[in-house]
């Protein structure tokens, strides 16, 4: 089976200050985990690094994005409740776009 390296990605790894992580698993997780790195060709740790990066990073992006989307519920409902007058400009396209679709 051939693996395929991201260089990018491994020479900023072995540049990066390290830190240990250890943790206790059945050996019938242990089992999966590492019938599962031989499937993609890798070891054990480079494919518990990849999967804890990835979990990592989607936890994170889907905390941002409920954090932002309360905020933006706020901002919007904001701009619904007090929406300013139109532009002269935006009536004229408004009224453009109502002629051309009578027309069909």
């Amino acid at each position: 089976m051939k693996t395929i390296k991201n260089t990018a990605k491994s020479s900023l790894v072995k540049d990066a200050p390290k830190a240990r992580l250890e943790a206790r698993i059945s050996m019938e997780l242990h089992s999966k985990i590492k019938r599962a790195a031989q499937l993609q060709g890798r070891t054990v740790t480079d494919f518990v690094i990849a999967a804890a990066q990835d979990a990592a990073q989607q936890a994170i992006e889907q905390a941002e994005l409920i954090r932002l989307s309360l905020g933006d519920q706020v901002i919007f409902a904001n701009a619904l409740m007090h929406a300013p007058e139109p532009a002269t400009a935006l009536e004229r396209a408004f009224a453009g776009r109502t002629a051309l679709l009578r027309k069909e």
